[in-house]
């Protein structure tokens, strides 16, 4: 256990920040569970509209460090690919 008053303060802002942390990803695995249930369902305007969203709430995770910024745009990518190969079926 940490004795030094600074690391027992760094422990108490890590266990602040995994508690947010964990909502927050939580969140963003809900967002995308949805467009991907949106591609399932072949509803196109349903997997845009969840996909507007989840890049959205994507791209605020990343800004505020909760995922690295090119693993955000990889999931955005990936998720637009996949909403745009349903629309181009259609």
């Amino acid at each position: 256990m940490a004795n030094h008053k600074s690391a027992l303060k760094r422990i108490r802002q890590n266990e602040k920040r995994n508690e947010r942390n964990k909502v927050v990803r939580s969140k963003t695995k809900n967002v995308i569970k949805s467009v991907l249930t949106a591609i399932e369902e072949k509803s196109v305007e349903d997997a845009q509209n969840s996909l507007k969203e989840a890049s959205k709430i994507i791209g605020k995770n990343a800004a505020k460090g909760v995922m690295h910024k090119r693993a955000a745009s990889r999931k955005i990518s990936g998720l637009a690919k996949k909403v745009y190969q349903l629309s181009a079926s259609s």
